[in-house]
């Protein structure tokens, strides 16, 4: 059974999370080691302005050049720190724009130099095949999840809360449906910033201690995003303007932060799935914030359980389903699916590089 490294860097900027695991694409054999290294304050506000200049960027922008090699050393880094010999590595590299009604998706991290690096081959550019055949390009989790979830009771909703939310519905027979929710901690991580100078709101302290106001969230709730049917997907920029416009600049740190997580779990619990699934089992790093979790928890009114209780990885599983993802693409199965993307038929992707 193949060997492989998953890593992810994903739309809250601020680290790179490694996993191994024994699969070939179908099944996972064995779980091994996982680790998470943060990025400097340096590299994360140096992607947080590539991230807003992605629009009119330029590949071969000279700023954009050197923080490639930054991030692609850090997970150089993952790797070497697992200290697991693996067959083949997958690199997600970092999302800057997300634009699939342009059919465009752009990730980015030097995969060349990942692979000569480490002597290994790498699996990337998972979401371009997608995009360019009219997927969503997002999410890419639901068959790692589906794999994962082959003996758990159904249905099941596996909701993992990034910078984006992003729901995976299991069906009874195994059917997958998924689409991004809405927002995820991304807005929440920069109001926080913005008034505390915190990288996020420890123990939801900032929120619990504010009043959601309703006026505010009624006008974000408002946005046409939520009347499209899945699948449908997010750049963590989206709504921008929307927050800009809401009168949520107006509030208190305290009344923002609660507005903010309020926003996440409304747009959530309003999410169409085909049937209501017997449970909700969160990843990312939403889970750990407890003011997200009891909200969830009464407004979806079925039980709302980190990943951990079905003795999953909650911070390695995006990671996981890299290094899965990759085995994939090494045996040319779809990566992505219609009732996943919207993509038009089950799609294969992703590019092989390879070392020396």
């Amino acid at each position: 059974m193949p060997r492989t490294i998953g890593l992810m860097s994903g739309t809250s900027l601020d680290g790179v999370d490694a996993a191994w695991l024994e699969t070939d694409g179908v099944t996972v054999t064995a779980f091994g080691p996982t680790l998470t290294i943060p990025y400097d304050n340096v590299l994360r506000a140096d992607l947080r302005a590539i991230l807003d200049r992605a629009p009119g960027l330029m590949p071969d922008d000279p700023g954009l050049a050197g923080a490639v090699v930054r991030l692609t050393d850090y997970h150089v880094q993952a790797v070497e720190a697992l200290g697991r010999p693996a067959d083949l590595i997958g690199f997600h590299g970092q999302t800057i724009l997300h634009q699939p009604d342009r059919r465009r998706t752009w990730q980015i991290g030097d995969a060349a130099r990942l692979a000569r690096r480490l002597g290994v081959p790498v699996a990337h550019d998972f979401r371009s095949a997608d995009v360019a055949a009219g997927g969503q390009g997002a999410p890419f989790a639901p068959v790692y999840h589906g794999a994962l979830a082959t003996g758990l009771a159904k249905p099941l909703a596996v909701l993992n809360i990034g910078g984006v939310a992003n729901v995976t519905w299991i069906g009874a027979d195994g059917a997958l449906l998924a689409f991004d929710t809405g927002p995820g901690n991304g807005p929440l991580d920069d109001w926080v910033f913005r008034h505390t100078g915190q990288a996020f709101d420890r123990d939801g302290a900032l929120a619990r201690a504010g009043r959601v106001d309703n006026n505010v969230l009624a006008r974000l709730m408002s946005h046409a995003y939520f009347g499209l049917p899945g699948p449908k997907s997010l750049d963590r920029l989206d709504f921008a303007q929307a927050l800009a416009d809401s009168g949520l600049s107006g509030l208190s740190a305290a009344d923002g932060a609660a507005t903010l997580v309020r926003f996440t779990v409304a747009s959530i619990a309003a999410a169409a799935l085909p049937e209501p699934p017997t449970r909700w089992l969160v990843c990312g790093g939403g889970r750990l914030n407890p003011a997200i979790m009891d909200g969830l928890r009464q407004a979806l009114a079925v039980p709302v359980e980190p990943v951990e209780t079905t003795g999953w990885g909650g911070d390695a599983l995006e990671a996981q389903c890299f290094g899965f993802l990759a085995a994939r693409v090494v045996a040319g199965l779809p990566l992505s699916f219609p009732s996943t993307t919207g993509v038009p038929a089950p799609m294969p992707g992703g590019k092989i590089a390879m070392p020396g």
